[in-house]
């Protein structure tokens, strides 16, 4: 994490009602009269979960989409690359949380508190609702909803919430008593829709953009398919089937006697089949040593000062391994357990829990030096492209074979190395192998130039809404 450098008076560090001493940008000035958050909503509410929190079930069961802090994102949308599920029956009695289009969500609590997103999406499920750590923000009609949302995300008010949650021990939070006491400029009619009207020209740029991006598992997936012939609407046909004939005898191949209808659905077997039609070759056929689970850890074994990251199943639930929240541990833990450590090239797959099993990451640094958890298992690869292998644990159809083969109930599922090493894998040459790795990269490297200008357009946007609360004249 970068060192943030700033002067700072003693005196604006007294204007704080807690008395922190922590750095925070100060609030923006503005001429506009203030009104009260409050004022402006006709109502806000928080969800809930089922009792026992989530569960990742299968989406073609009945089920409903709940939102959490980790899918609102830092531009405002609603991100469903992970989409938590809850039986369809606890959203029908629900009494509050329902989530409705043109809703602003905010994240109420914890490190992500005041990230906020304006739901627009046409969700993949119809019944959406939020869990227990956001608020739900339904304007009044005094403020556009949507000016509305770009003032809650302004500076001037995330300094106000960022004041307010604080206010309290433990985890910053934000509750009915901060609610009440943020206040927001109001803008006249003539105003908003002058403002209103320059916004919606950029979201319109950005929206665009957005619907010309392909996410990364739709460009592996695209060309997988194209290298395979695979017909995935044959496999839907099958997968949509919820009733089929079975014996005794086929629940009895199953080692652990599994007797659900995921572990023993014509889809499963479909896919397994194509692939071995495809190559003779398992995974254990390019494995330089066997794959194995990292080491357990004690809060005793953690030091700040240490040189090697422990590497945990969360991080690299976001496909890649991430350095910033990776805590490190001490010399003596490290230098004992030096089988444990990962280098370059190195696969690490997420084992356990749902949401996360099944995720991987691709070693990139070569100078790097770490210890990966128990919760993972190392791959380390021999004649076969790293980076190749990556992309096809990416792919949909590796995913859907830890899918099919994952073992526990509820949010405890398992899978093992020596299911992993018997999964097939495609054989193709060196020279093949260099080649769908340029194709790949090449179009991801193309959704970062989009990226880049969709990062542009909600700048523009950003300083708009701040030149706008500091100066009344600027539309």
């Amino acid at each position: 994490m970068a060192v943030v450098k700033a002067f700072v008076a003693f005196s604006s560090l007294s204007e704080n009602s807690n008395l922190r001493l922590c750095y925070s940008n100060e609030k923006p000035q503005t001429t506009h009269t203030l009104i009260k958050l409050f004022d402006c909503l006709e109502s806000f509410e928080t969800g809930s979960r089922p009792s026992g929190g989530i569960i990742y079930l299968d989406k073609d069961e009945d089920c409903a989409l709940s939102l959490g802090g980790e899918q609102i994102n830092a531009d405002g949308s609603v991100d469903l690359k992970k989409m938590p599920l809850i039986p369809i029956d606890y959203f029908y009695t629900a009494t509050r949380g329902k989530v409705q289009q043109n809703d602003i969500l905010v994240c109420k609590d914890g490190a992500l508190t005041g990230k906020s997103c304006y739901v627009s999406n046409n969700f993949p499920i119809k019944e959406v609702m939020v869990n227990e750590h956001v608020y739900i923000l339904r304007g009044n009609g005094k403020i556009n909803q949507k000016i509305l949302f770009y003032l809650i995300q302004s500076q001037y008010v995330q300094a106000q919430i960022k004041d307010l949650a604080y206010r309290k021990k433990g985890q910053p939070g934000l509750n009915t008593d901060h609610l009440s006491k943020i206040k927001i400029p109001t803008f006249d009619q003539p105003f908003q829709k002058k403002l209103l009207g320059s916004v919606l020209l950029l979201e319109q740029k950005i929206l665009e953009l957005k619907e010309s991006k392909l996410q990364i598992e739709q460009i592996i997936n695209k060309v997988f398919t194209e290298l395979l012939c695979f017909d995935w609407s044959e496999f839907k046909k099958i997968k949509s089937q919820k009733r089929f004939n079975a014996t005794l005898v086929d629940f009895s191949k199953n080692v652990d006697c599994r007797l659900s209808y995921k572990f023993h659905n014509p889809a499963g077997q479909f896919i397994y089949d194509f692939l071995c039609s495809k190559t003779k070759k398992r995974i254990k056929n390019f494995i330089l040593e066997p794959i194995v689970l990292g080491k357990s850890v004690s809060p005793s074994d953690y030091d700040d000062e240490g040189e090697f990251y422990y590497i945990a199943m969360s991080n690299i639930k976001t496909w890649a391994f991430g350095p910033e929240d990776c805590k490190k541990v001490s010399e003596n833990y490290s230098s004992s357990n030096p089988n444990k450590t990962v280098k370059k090239d190195d696969i690490l797959l997420a084992r356990s829990g749902e949401g996360t099993i099944g995720k991987v990451a691709l070693i990139e640094d070569e100078d790097i030096q770490g210890i990966f958890a128990d919760f993972t298992q190392r791959i380390r690869l021999k004649n076969y492209n790293p980076r190749l292998a990556y992309y096809y644990f990416r792919s949909d159809f590796f995913q859907y074979l830890v899918y099919t083969h994952k073992k526990g109930l509820g949010n405890n599922t398992n899978i093992f190395p020596s299911q992993i090493q018997e999964f097939p894998i495609p054989d193709w040459s060196e020279e093949k192998q260099a080649e769908i790795v340029e194709k790949i990269q090449t179009q991801i490297d193309a959704q970062s130039l989009i990226d880049r200008e969709i990062e542009k357009n909600t700048a523009k946007i950003n300083l708009i809404i701040e030149e706008a609360i500091r100066n009344p004249a600027y539309v």
